[in-house]
């Protein structure tokens, strides 16, 4: 029972109740609550009116804007017809008649020619579309913990010499429904591209069917044994490139944070990471979870597969998304241009026909963890019970190629994972990390790792580079290819590296208030799940076997429409040997006739407004998503599943081993210590690297002794240690130069070296300019005044340059970033 004394108190002399002030605060509690969800309202409006502006402004408005244009072609087209003539008006429709009947049957056998290539290549297991020459290296179901991964080496044609010693690539195709090979698809792609400079080139492909019981997990560890065969294969070569292309990227992510002292820079193309992100009024795809049901869908098909994924619904999904392009214009393509168009149209239709699967366990994954949940940008998935993912535990460069154009995977998706899972730049460089960033303006998913003429001088442009990017201290940059000199292959740009801070990845961005509906979507769907592994799933898998799973497959419709239209068809039985008539009595119409004309503009008109109903249900689809999710109800629904970043602050991260090891050597080490410090300094006063510095650069850490002799694992370990110094101490870095450097002749020398990389004093910048000047003031040097064009370390005598060698504090005693049991502690 309360005591009287309980329920009053004394404030300023007066006897007042204590519920008093409890009532207040609850009162004030409630306030809040309202206020928050009138704002949650209001930003749910707000959204929604701007996605609606911007779906009309943008993109209704030019669609209409371009079906009018189209419209109006279409009536010049008529106008052209010469109605006034009767004889030329015959003859103009009698010779396009003819010529559209030939094109509609040579069009109709590309299509059964199609439907043989699919029966063909479902018969033979859907082997990679390479272009290439391949052996097998691993095949992954002899692992210990089999899967369908399988390591490929690509034999180089004739003409081209591979250099053993030279860095291996390897390429991680994407398992998104299709099946390997798109990354060398065609002569000039990524495998082209390598192979021309000479690197070898290993390919990751997988068969069509999983192993019983195969995870990613599986896949993971394949992927990892696979690198370690190429280094094994290549023992004096660095550590091999891993790209990873489209989904292939977040597995290329798995793969490094799972494996830190495995690969060297990792490349991600069009890959989504952050897979909530993306533009309000522009990415449609993102919505899917929310308004089809989450992980449950993935479920129930996989059940209806008994137990395993058809790709073929993911293949729906991307045809969905540009219906004009994928169910009329390319069709229509191949139609109009029937007599050269063929080959093209089915090297492409092999590879987009090549229907691959997935176990249950694999696409639950991926949806829950990745898609729905975004769990990996968050820091939060897990590979397998007990095997957490970080990706703060990689330690190898990352470069990410994304672009504007890219519909599937938005610069947002891209990026904005690096926002979400560091603090800020300065974390970045502590923990010894080189993120690289390009963003295109227009090439599509597949050109960016197809390598479309658009793309592909960005693919030269990183093979060329990627000894200059490692040779970059640690941080954050854009790489910005400007201008070209020459054609062809003979073709070369200038690249720069730009220093970037975390808000110009956000300005890439719209805002990020979008998401929060998004982390009411992941908590749904868990629930739904639950209830459906509690409720649905049995029943459904008692009406499912072997047999009715297989039917399931075969009935798809992706494969019907092609199995439908083969050889084995009555329908297009007929067929060869009606287009070898044609091909024998071809006549085509003038490129002049007025009724070709009239074709193109009613084909623009089909494919315009195909493109306005497209936006208009996309513009539905984002209302309706946002009208659910991101309600006030739905905001408070998904608070615990928001983002929320657990960033280490300064006085955390000045704690990490490494950090603590290179601050008490700060004085320790020699004249390599000194020279990188200082170059690592300089970069500090420039804010940008531009190509020709850095290569200077480059050369002066990778070819000039004493730095060629330390190898690259123990020069990167330098340049991260004193990267850590001059972050965290740089007056001190700076005063304890003379330390390291103990002889004039040596304090000179380096002062030379480093005045060498960023060339003339007058294209010299003042951050620049000061930041020398103050080396040789520390240094007891004269102020510069001289050009310094020649590379100081060239003209030493092998007896100097062994004075210059490397202090053994740097040797692999020390707690670098890249050891694993220093990550695993960091990480703890």
């Amino acid at each position: 029972m309360l005591n009287v004394l309980d329920v009053f108190s004394v404030h300023n002399n007066k006897i007042v109740p204590v519920f008093a002030d409890s009532a207040q605060a609850e009162a004030a509690q409630g306030v809040k609550r309202l206020t928050d969800n009138a704002r949650a309202a209001q930003l749910s409006g707000e959204m929604i009116a701007r996605g609606m502006s911007l779906h009309m402004q943008n993109q209704v408005k030019d669609d209409c804007q371009r079906l009018w244009s189209s419209l109006e072609q279409l009536g010049d087209s008529l106008r052209g017809i010469p109605a006034t003539d009767p004889n030329r008006f015959i003859e103009a429709l009698q010779a396009y008649l003819t010529d559209a009947g030939q094109r509609g049957v040579l069009a109709l056998d590309v299509l059964r020619q199609r439907g043989d290539i699919f029966l063909e290549h479902e018969a033979a297991g859907c082997p990679p579309v390479l272009t290439y020459q391949y052996e097998v290296v691993i095949d992954g179901k002899d692992l210990p913990r089999p899967c369908n991964y399988v390591l490929l080496h690509i034999l180089p044609p004739q003409g081209i010499t591979v250099d053993p010693t030279r860095r291996p690539y390897i390429i991680i195709d994407p398992r998104a429904g299709h099946g390997a090979g798109i990354g060398g698809f065609k002569m000039d792609s990524q495998v082209g591209v390598a192979l021309h400079a000479g690197h070898p080139v290993y390919f990751v492909s997988f068969t069509r069917e999983p192993q019983p019981n195969q995870t990613l997990a599986e896949v993971t560890r394949a992927e990892a044994e696979f690198v370690r065969e190429v280094s094994r294969r290549h023992p004096g070569a660095p550590k091999p490139v891993v790209i990873g292309n489209c989904q292939g990227g977040w597995a290329t992510l798995l793969l490094a944070a799972t494996n830190p002292d495995l690969t060297g820079p990792i490349v991600l193309n069009g890959s989504p990471v952050s897979t909530w992100s993306g533009a309000v009024g522009t990415n449609p795809m993102r919505y899917n979870g929310g308004l089809l049901g989450g992980t449950w869908q993935a479920m129930f098909w996989s059940d209806v597969g008994h137990g395993v994924f058809d790709g073929a619904h993911l293949v729906t999904n991307f045809e969905l998304l540009n219906p004009s392009r994928n169910y009329f214009r390319k069709y229509f393509d191949l139609y109009q241009k029937a007599d050269t168009e063929g080959r093209r149209f089915l090297e492409f239709e092999t590879w987009w026909g090549g229907y691959f699967l997935l176990n249950e366990p694999e696409i639950h994954w991926i949806v829950e963890q990745l898609f729905v949940g975004n769990r990996l940008s968050k820091n939060e998935a897990r590979l397998e019970p007990g095997r957490n993912i970080d990706l703060k535990n990689i330690r190898s460069p990352i470069i990410v190629f994304t672009s504007y154009g890219d519909n599937i995977t938005p610069p947002q998706q891209a990026l904005n994972w690096i926002i979400d899972t560091y603090a800020d730049v300065s974390e970045i460089r502590i923990r010894g990390q080189r993120i690289v960033y390009m963003v295109h303006d227009q090439v599509g998913h597949l050109g960016i790792f197809v390598s479309s003429k658009i793309a592909q001088r960005e693919h030269t442009e990183v093979a060329t580079t990627m000894d200059t990017i490692e040779a970059l201290a640690p941080g954050l940059y854009e790489m910005i290819i400007e201008d070209f000199r020459g054609e062809g292959r003979e073709r070369t740009f200038t690249v720069s590296f730009h220093e970037r801070s975390f808000d110009d990845i956000r300005a890439i961005d719209d805002g990020r208030d979008d998401e929060i509906a998004f982390a009411a979507v992941a908590r749904a769907s868990e629930y739904q799940a639950e209830q459906y592994d509690l409720f649905v799933r049995p029943l459904v898998r008692a009406c499912v076997n072997q047999a009715t799973g297989e039917l399931s497959r075969a009935l798809h419709p992706m494969r019907t429409q092609r199995a439908l239209f083969s050889s084995r068809s009555p329908v297009a039985s007929a067929l060869p040997k009606l287009a070898e008539e044609v091909k024998a009595n071809r006549r085509p119409a003038a490129p002049d006739n007025p009724f070709l004309a009239l074709e193109r503009s009613w084909a623009d008109l089909v494919e315009q407004s195909m493109d306005l109903c497209k936006d208009i249900r996309d513009a539905w689809y984002e209302m309706t998503f946002y009208s659910i999710w991101a309600a006030p109800w739905a905001r408070a629904f998904g608070q615990s599943h928001q983002l929320r970043r657990t960033l280490e602050n300064e006085a955390e991260l000045r704690a990490l081993n490494e950090v603590q090891y290179a601050l008490r050597h700060m004085a320790d080490g020699g004249f390599v210590e000194a020279v990188i410090r200082m170059l690592v300094l300089l970069a500090e006063s420039r804010g940008n690297v531009r190509r020709d510095r850095l290569e200077r650069s480059s050369h002066l850490l990778t070819e000039s002794e004493p730095f060629r002799s330390l190898g690259s694992e123990l020069r990167k370990r330098i340049i991260d240690q004193q990267t850590l110094l001059v972050e965290f101490e740089p007056q001190g870095a700076i005063e304890t130069l003379p330390r390291l450097l103990k002889t004039p002749e040596q304090r000179a020398l380096a002062a030379e070296v480093v005045q060498y990389v960023p060339g003339r004093i007058g294209e010299m910048a003042p951050g620049t300019l000061e930041m020398l000047q103050r080396f040789r003031h520390v240094l007891g040097l004269p102020t510069m005044t001289d050009d310094v064009l020649e590379n100081p370390l060239t003209a030493l005598k092998p007896a100097s340059l062994a004075l210059l060698r490397a202090a053994p504090y740097a040797d692999a005693d020390a707690p670098a970033a890249t050891a694993p049991a220093v990550a695993q502690e960091n990480a703890a």
